[in-house]
């Protein structure tokens, strides 16, 4: 009914994008993870892609209703990425990256507050790296 506030609909969904910091760019080709954490510690895997030329998946990680309140881990593995995109050198010798994966453990409520949207942003770099909750 219009001016009334209608429940949100059962689970939300899940998307991601990574921009490389260092050089200022959408990071292209990084493969993504997502599972879901069962209480008993048990990994339960959901959803496979790999970042795009804008740093995006093609399509959600998580499609409109699959995301339902619990505890998930995105896993992006950078290795290959940050290996073919930055060569970096110290001491006159050139080294490897720093960092491999990057898990990012989150909890979805789906309370009253807690958005059908949830976006996971990751900020990449060869030696650091942050993360949000984003809109």
């Amino acid at each position: 009914m219009a001016g009334q506030d209608m429940a949100p609909a059962e689970g939300g969904y899940l998307t991601t994008h990574v921009l490389d910091t260092a050089r200022g760019i959408p990071a292209r080709g990084i493969p993504v993870t997502v599972d879901r954490l069962a209480p008993d510690g048990a990994r339960i895997r959901l959803a496979e892609a790999v970042t795009n030329a804008d740093g995006r998946t093609d399509a959600p990680l998580l499609a409109k209703g699959e995301l339902v309140p619990g505890c998930y881990e995105i896993v992006f593995d950078c290795v290959q990425y940050l290996q073919n995109s930055a060569k970096i050198r110290k001491n006159d010798a050139e080294i490897g990256p720093f960092l491999r994966e990057i898990p990012v453990r989150f909890v979805f409520s789906g309370a009253n507050g807690d958005k059908s949207h949830l976006h996971v942003p990751l900020l990449l770099s060869p030696f650091g790296y942050a993360t949000y909750r984003g809109s």
